[in-house]
């Protein structure tokens, strides 16, 4: 057993691990109950060591075990193609949501390259695999609301043609923070009721709980629900 799953084991907690069973009712791995802190502390631990670049070459029991690894591709800093070919092996795994968005999060990388990254996103939203487009969306959503927004960004969503529920709540969560972020440019989409039904009505959802959008807005989007 690799001495990163034997770290983990050792952190379990039984509650923590009901928790995270409801929170995460997507995975079919078997989840130990690792709170997130004890899991950064280990990837903290283990980063750049043999170790973990054995751990990374295998394949997984624990849903924490698929935490750790997406977090360890993370503190990769200068080799986007490294980077790339560690994420061709490891994104077939996913089969949840917040392995998929806490390793994205983590991929700071990419804010160094821009231009393959948004590549990467686009080809990731044609996969079949559902947490991979996931994984796309969560990209365009952390790295391409700000420095580097281009409205094909949306375009690219609108193709996104999926009934499964983690990728149209990514997609409805990408709309609320271009809501956000990029107002002018995403109300446009919201009027003309561009996006599915679904999609659509999440998006204006997730926007009326938001902070950072004024009461005037939220009228105004309740009026646009399909």
């Amino acid at each position: 057993m690799n001495q990163i799953t034997k770290a983990l084991l050792l952190e379990k907690d039984d509650k923590y691990r009901l928790f995270s069973q409801k929170l995460i009712p997507d995975t079919s791995l078997e989840i130990i109950g690792v709170r997130v802190p004890k899991i950064k502390q280990i990837v903290k631990q283990f980063a750049n060591t043999e170790c973990a670049y054995n751990f990374t070459r295998e394949n997984h029991k624990y849903y924490e075990e698929y935490f750790v690894h997406g977090l360890l591709i993370g503190t990769i800093k200068n080799d986007i193609q490294q980077v790339f070919k560690m994420l061709e092996d490891f994104l077939p795994h996913l089969d949840n949501w917040a392995i998929c968005d806490s390793t994205v999060a983590n991929l700071k990388i990419f804010k160094k390259h821009k231009e393959l990254t948004h590549k990467k996103a686009l080809d990731y939203l044609k996969f079949n695999n559902p947490y991979t487009v996931r994984f796309g969306v969560i990209i365009l959503l952390d790295y391409f609301l700000d420095d580097g927004f281009n409205e094909n960004v949306i375009n690219a969503l609108l193709n996104v043609k999926s009934e499964h529920y983690y990728v149209n709540m990514a997609i409805a969560w990408f709309i609320s923070v271009a809501l956000v972020k990029q107002y002018d440019t995403m109300i446009k989409y919201i009027e003309n009721k561009l996006f599915p039904k679904f999609v659509h009505n999440k998006a204006i959802q997730k926007a009326k709980e938001s902070f950072r959008i004024s009461s005037d807005v939220k009228v105004y989007l309740n009026t646009l629900k399909k």
